[in-house]
């Protein structure tokens, strides 16, 4: 088959549709406050062992070499006939957060084997080899450094670093790595593609609510973590006067107030983001001040010298409350990624095959991290997004993409594919 007719082509739907739900049993659970059936899969529990088991199988049954490295991302090489050029690498993750879907990362994964999967059954040859693969703890809500496979493949950490990060439990990456066996032995700065580009839902409403097929991303926004450590001391809640306590949980309350001003106070932009998604008081006892409060902040802008501003004046607030409250406030940050902009050779050939399959496309910028960002600092990279339903709710047991969404991303991406790969 000649690569003009190859652009004929349309990927199996039914296919995608069913190896997106046999990922989704793997870590599957029901949520009882909403009826509906999620996926637990966070990274590095025995359900990612498992589910990376199941996808390293369905590389395997399609020829691909597998390779694993030191991180434990895990590479599946279908080799061009220029097998010297660099690769063009597909992919995301399929770790999830505690309260996950079905979609979020999975697509990326099940549509890059399903383009492979489209290549083999029509015997298309690609002058360079393509590369797919899924990273190592995008989500970092266990280990609290997001997309951090991808970072230490692209050199921003090193193994050894990674190696040490810890839950809350202690488990180290390194440890929890060997224990579900894919803790591998390749260099992960081995990998050195040509382009990188993933396919990803939205995780947000606005393709849907334009009743756009398929959004070009043209980068990622600037994101900051904060992880907070509040002590205080701890009371008898009916004794003690509010004048004589020093409330570790209200220092956290007052934080997250002052976030939500800083956001409103629009000095820093109109995309500027700030969330407290963890709160957790100790002793936790109903009639007890809290002695200890640990929070996480989340900030987020296009803009990457707003985010350093917000940040800034964010931890001058930290310092005040500490001392309004006679409190102590540690602070460390956790992560930090500057904002991305994709490269405007990939943007183009994404839009210009969205045209050709007469599907309605906009450029639109990411609200999340993903994996792309990474890998756009050593090769050119972009991002194809399908719309969600249900205002396109993510990391949520609702998070939901029609087939035809879902088909229509993965037929932009092999086109793209092929295209770049022909390069």
């Amino acid at each position: 088959m000649t690569h003009d007719t190859a652009f004929d082509l349309r990927i199996d739907r039914d296919r995608l549709m069913q190896s997106l739900a046999e990922l989704a049993k793997v870590g599957a659970f029901h949520d009882e406050q909403l009826d509906l059936d999620g996926v637990r899969r966070v990274a590095l529990t025995e359900a990612d062992g498992d589910g990376r088991r199941l996808v390293r199988e369905w590389f395997q049954a399609e020829g691909l070499d597998v390779v694993v490295d030191k991180i434990g991302n895990v590479y599946g090489i279908r080799a061009g006939t220029e097998p010297e050029l660099a690769p063009v690498l597909l992919g995301s993750h399929i770790d999830t957060v505690p309260s996950g879907g079905a979609f979020d990362g999975a697509l990326g994964v099940m549509g890059a084997l399903e383009v492979v999967r489209t290549l083999n059954e029509h015997r298309i040859a690609t002058r360079r080899s393509v590369a797919i693969g899924f990273f190592t703890d995008e989500e970092g809500c266990r280990f609290g450094s997001d997309m951090l496979g991808s970072a230490v493949a692209v050199g921003r950490h090193t193994v050894e670093d990674a190696y040490s990060l810890c839950d809350a439990d202690g488990a180290t990456i390194g440890q929890e790595l060997a224990r579900i066996g894919f803790k591998g032995d390749a260099d992960p700065t081995a990998m050195r593609p040509h382009a990188y580009v993933e396919c990803h839902i939205e995780q947000g409403p606005i393709l849907a609510a334009e009743g756009i097929d398929v959004g070009v991303v043209t980068g990622v926004q600037a994101i900051c973590w904060h992880e907070l450590d509040i002590t205080g001391r701890a009371a008898h809640a009916g004794t003690t006067p509010i004048e004589y306590r020093r409330d570790a949980g209200l220092a956290a309350a007052r934080i997250n107030v002052q976030m939500r001003d800083l956001v409103e106070s629009g000095r820093f932009g109109k995309g500027m983001r700030a969330t407290m998604g963890v709160v957790r008081t100790f002793p936790g006892a109903v009639n007890v001040v809290p002695s200890r409060a640990v929070a996480t902040v989340d900030l987020r802008n296009p803009d990457t010298q707003a985010l350093a501003d917000a940040e800034h004046e964010l931890i001058e607030r930290y310092n005040a409350i500490a001392g309004q409250l006679d409190v102590t406030i540690d602070w460390c940050r956790t992560a930090r990624t500057s904002a991305v902009a994709f490269d405007d050779e990939v943007q183009a050939i994404i839009a210009g095959h969205a045209t050709a399959l007469g599907l309605s496309h906009r450029p639109i910028l990411s609200g999340a991290g993903h994996d792309a960002q990474e890998w756009a600092s050593i090769a050119k990279a972009g991002m194809i997004f399908v719309p969600g339903e249900h205002d396109g709710i993510s990391h949520n047991p609702r998070e939901l993409s029609t087939p035809e969404s879902c088909a229509n991303g993965v037929d932009v991406l092999l086109r793209t594919l092929i295209s770049l790969a022909d390069s």
